[in-house]
């Protein structure tokens, strides 16, 4: 009976490790949201890393993470460090390419609780009033 039962877990196992093998390394996940106001008034929100804290959910989970910037106040160079509670972890995020009221793009590296880095990007598209 238990080599039974031992056999039967090890398929599993198995069967387990060769599905995590067979998923792809790459992942996209998108959103979008509209909002009453013009695409320049919300690309600088996005653009400014001082302004994140007003909307982002992140700052929000720990109002008590310690918060740095580098470089450039804005824009393509800016870079905002992180450290939090268990919720936020521990990183940084670089913006990448700033293209006025057109696209953000920001790497995203993650320290704590896990190591990852990871790529975000914005677009903004007028819609409408």
């Amino acid at each position: 009976m238990l080599k039974k039962i031992l056999i039967a877990l090890a398929v599993i196992v198995v069967v387990f490790v060769g599905v995590v093998a067979m998923q792809p390394s790459d992942f996209r996940i998108v959103r979008a949201a509209t909002m009453s106001a013009p695409a320049p008034a919300v690309f600088a929100q996005v653009n400014d890393f001082h302004n994140w804290e007003a909307w982002s959910p992140w700052a929000k989970l720990d109002p008590a993470a310690k918060n740095s910037f580098e470089g450039p106040s804005a824009g393509t160079g800016a870079i905002f460090r992180w450290a939090g509670n268990k919720e936020v972890g521990e990183g940084s995020m670089t913006i990448t390419e700033s293209r006025p009221s057109d696209l953000i793009r920001i790497t995203l590296e993650f320290l704590k609780p896990f190591a990852a880095t990871n790529s975000a990007e914005f677009t903004f598209k007028p819609d409408g009033d």
